[in-house]
């Protein structure tokens, strides 16, 4: 996925880490250190230099019962260092909630606005359809001096999943293109510890919104309490395992106090693959129930994988179901699309995947004939490859229905490994083999 950020350009596949600098008196773990211009200008470029490639500028401190700033003070704050670090040609981001700082940071170099409120404001909105800067749209129930007095949710998950959906949704229709849009479920932000921790364990379900999705958990609260670290300096270390165990769910930014330490944690950062599922010849069905056979099928596949050496199953799919394709004289088949993070070579997952297809009754005799499950690496991350034994991205990956419908269900931005989106690249579905439904 690509997040568009004025002249800036990210390809998010790899994490794009974006260095805090606070030019603020009270920010929770930082206040106060870089209040001279020159000290706040440094600490950005260090930043910059130990591999963030955004600087994200904030000069009103939105703690839990930080008091508010009003305009004129926080843009005496920010304004003179954005502008220097935008004349270096850095990628400058302005955190604010008010329209009239943005719009003076944006005027003065800023190429990105991070506003905590989520662009509730009207006018902050019409401040990002005025220029063509990156927008970070963030959850917070409530407002940061009150928001952490007794933060209720029925689903945190989904409640904060279908609020971003629906701001998102709202940002486009105001004019703003969606590859500029970057969602942020804000973690810490009018949650408990517990429930801040449910929502960075299901980051999966924010990626399957299909924007830019950011990861900022550096230094919070729900870090001490899950972690026994009472100093926010103290956490830099599982900040960054935290910022990893993300980026491997969907994130693609990183929102750091601590660059070195980020950058070093993502540097074990797996690869994402791409695994097709299909099966039409149970081993054990009683008459009538074949579906549900073949979906058995499928979950005893889905629980090998979870086996693997040095893998972790990121999402899997629902259930499809689709016509035969190629040779059309068999049964219908039941598909899914798992989403994995792996260590293991390209041609090392596939011996794997073919010994899980033969430990399922798999025989090799008509080509695309009848078989009890088939495994298809459909795509490797940055990794096309092409040979007689494996070619990736998969060759028919884009012609074939029950392939395209269920990725584009878990990642409707996907880009495969030759830099192909499977929604641009996919055949328009009228045209597609194996057209399917799903179950």
């Amino acid at each position: 996925m690509t997040w568009t950020c004025g002249s800036f350009r990210f390809d998010t596949s790899v994490p794009v880490i974006m260095g805090i600098l606070n030019v603020t008196p009270d920010s929770f773990s930082d206040g106060g250190s870089f209040a001279d211009v020159q000290e706040a200008v440094a600490h950005g470029l260090s930043l910059v230099e130990q591999g963030a490639r955004i600087v994200d500028v904030g000069g009103e401190s939105t703690r839990p019962g930080a008091a508010a700033v009003d305009a004129a003070e926080e843009l005496a704050r920010v304004l003179p260092v954005v502008k220097v670090l935008a004349a270096e040609g850095l990628c400058v981001s302005i955190d604010t909630r008010k329209p009239e700082v943005a719009r003076a940071c944006l005027l003065a170099g800023a190429s990105v606005v991070n506003d905590v409120s989520g662009f509730r404001d009207p006018e902050m909105v019409k401040v990002a359809t005025e220029f063509d800067c990156g927008v970070v749209v963030m959850h917070m129930q409530g407002e940061p001096g009150t928001m952490q007095d007794d933060p209720r949710y029925d689903d945190v998950v989904a409640e904060v999943r279908d609020y971003l959906a629906a701001r998102a949704s709202e940002l486009e229709t105001a004019g703003i293109a969606r590859e500029r849009i970057c969602v942020d479920p804000g973690p810490g932000f009018g949650k408990t510890a517990s429930q801040t921790l449910e929502l960075v364990r299901n980051f999966h379900e924010f990626a399957r919104l299909g924007y830019t999705l950011m990861v900022a958990v550096s230094r919070k609260s729900f870090l001490g309490h899950a972690y026994g670290i009472q100093n926010p300096t103290d956490r830099d270390k599982v900040s960054a395992d935290e910022a990893l165990m993300a980026c491997e769910l969907g994130a693609g930014v990183v929102r750091t106090h601590n660059v070195a330490a980020t950058v070093n944690a993502l540097e074990s950062l797996r690869p994402l693959v791409a695994v097709a599922l299909g099966c039409n010849v149970p081993l054990v069905a009683e008459e009538g129930e074949e579906r549900e056979g073949k979906i058995a099928m499928l979950s005893h596949a889905i629980s090998q994988m979870c086996t693997l050496p040095d893998t972790q199953i990121v999402d899997i799919s629902s259930y499809y179901e689709s016509e035969p394709a190629y040779f059309t004289d068999q049964d219908v088949f039941v598909n899914a699309v798992v989403l994995l993070r792996t260590g293991l070579p390209p041609k090392e997952l596939l011996k794997y995947l073919q010994a899980i297809e033969n430990s399922l009754g798999r025989v090799r005799e008509v080509p695309n004939g009848p078989r009890t499950m088939d495994l298809d690496i459909v795509d490797y991350q940055m990794y096309p490859a092409q040979s007689e034994l494996l070619v990736i991205p998969h060759p028919r990956a884009l012609e074939r229905d029950f392939v395209v419908e269920p990725l584009l269900e878990l990642r409707p931005d996907y880009m495969l490994a030759d830099g192909v989106t499977v929604a641009e690249g996919a055949l328009p579905r009228e045209e597609r083999v194996g057209r399917c439904v799903r179950l």
